[in-house]
């Protein structure tokens, strides 16, 4: 018994740890691009004006993309390359998601 509960502890864990970078589309219809392995609470706290500076001005958000990666690393590679697009390839890039 111990060790299944072991298992799926550890289980739950590579779930939430799971990177995903995201765009968010403002009230201002600009979109902010990020990070983060908890993407519901992530949204939530930048809802509620603590996320960050960009976005707290720009209340409310919406979740437009996703996109899951396999660690911070390639994750925050990816966020970078996304930021370099322009405002047209990154809609292109959120009517194409899968």
């Amino acid at each position: 018994m111990m060790i299944m509960l072991k298992m799926q502890h550890i289980e739950l864990n590579v779930k939430k740890n799971k990177w995903q970078v995201y765009i968010l589309k403002c009230s201002d219809d600009s979109l902010y691009t990020g990070i983060t392995n908890d993407l519901a609470a992530r949204i939530r706290k930048h809802n509620s004006g603590e996320a960050s500076k960009y976005t707290r001005s720009r209340l409310p958000v919406r979740l437009v993309y996703k996109e899951n990666q396999p660690d911070r690393s390639t994750a925050s590679q990816r966020e970078a390359n996304i930021k370099t697009l322009n405002r047209a390839k990154k809609f292109d890039l959120i009517a194409n998601q899968k």
